[in-house]
């Protein structure tokens, strides 16, 4: 079924960071109608629901918004709580013009256009508690990401470090030295590279500190959120909060059969065996593709 058996109008929606632009257009012949352009905050949504009442009831149109996800997720919320019937469309992939330029009125009739010549359609992904595990995973990624950042650069200042600093550091494991290097102090006596190196280090490993404590922070709060709302994807082998968080936002459907390894490749997650020096442990996999 297409949407103009559906609906009479369509109103295309081109999002951004301070405004929006809509336009109307006709489901039947995909003419244009009418254009607005409004600001990113409620009065701004009114004032499109005002638009779109000029053409057609709210049980009679449609949207269709780029961005859902992204600069479009609050008006798609807005839409969705007024029970309006909201689709999402993708963002054009466009060549570079003269000047650089494009058209927000077109991109809005585009996204419009392109509603009403599909078969089937997208619908914005939930928010509640699926965008919580979404913000939560995404923001430890990043704590993940800096302290190994972090734990680099330290490991690397030990290696041209004063030979006597170094010798206090040499033979520790790594959270031995993260402790070790959490606790110098400031020595006068010593010359300016050794004051500067071991300030360095102090802070350095005070940084991944905190960082510990971020990342334990979002771990106790991807716990809660998983064990709440997708139990069913923690009882799969080698499923942990992090990874059904990371799982769960894509996660719409039934369970998929678990494999030997840990759940099925067509959920994305399935246990691969690493081995790297002396270490051996298992991580999850992209699964078959």
């Amino acid at each position: 079924m297409q949407l103009k058996e559906m609906v009479s109008h369509v109103i295309g929606v081109d999002t951004h960071r301070d405004t929006h632009t809509a336009g109307a257009v006709d489901a039947v012949t995909g003419a244009e109608l009418a254009l607005i352009e409004v600001q990113t905050n409620r009065d701004g949504f009114e004032e499109l629901i005002e638009f779109a009442d000029t053409h057609a009831p709210a049980e009679d149109r449609a949207w269709a918004i780029e961005g859902t996800g992204s600069y479009g997720a609050g008006l798609t919320e807005f839409l969705s709580q007024r029970g309006e019937l909201v689709i999402e469309v993708d963002r054009p992939t466009r060549p570079a013009t003269r000047n650089g330029s494009k058209s927000d009125p077109l991109d809005a009739v585009r996204a419009a256009r392109q509603a009403l010549a599909r078969t089937t359609w997208a619908t914005p992904r939930a928010r509640g508690e699926r965008e919580a595990m979404r913000v939560l995973a995404t923001t430890r990624a990043s704590a993940v990401r800096d302290r190994t950042r972090a734990i680099n650069q330290l490991k690397a200042m030990i290696v041209s470090a004063p030979e006597d600093l170094k010798d206090q550091l040499r033979a520790l494991g790594r959270q031995q030295l993260i402790d070790r290097c959490a606790r110098l102090r400031p020595c006068p006596t010593r010359p300016a590279d050794h004051q500067a190196t071991s300030a360095s280090l102090r802070r350095l490993a005070r940084r991944i500190h905190n960082l510990d404590d971020e990342i334990r922070d979002h771990d106790r709060d991807l716990r809660a959120l998983t064990e709440t709302h997708c139990p069913q994807l923690l009882a799969q082998a080698g499923v942990g909060p992090v990874t059904a968080a990371l799982k769960r936002p894509g996660f719409s459907g039934g369970l998929v059969v678990p494999t030997p390894g840990g759940v099925g490749g067509g959920d994305g997650s399935s246990r691969l065996r690493v081995r790297s020096g002396g270490c051996g442990r298992w991580r999850c996999g992209g699964g078959s593709r």
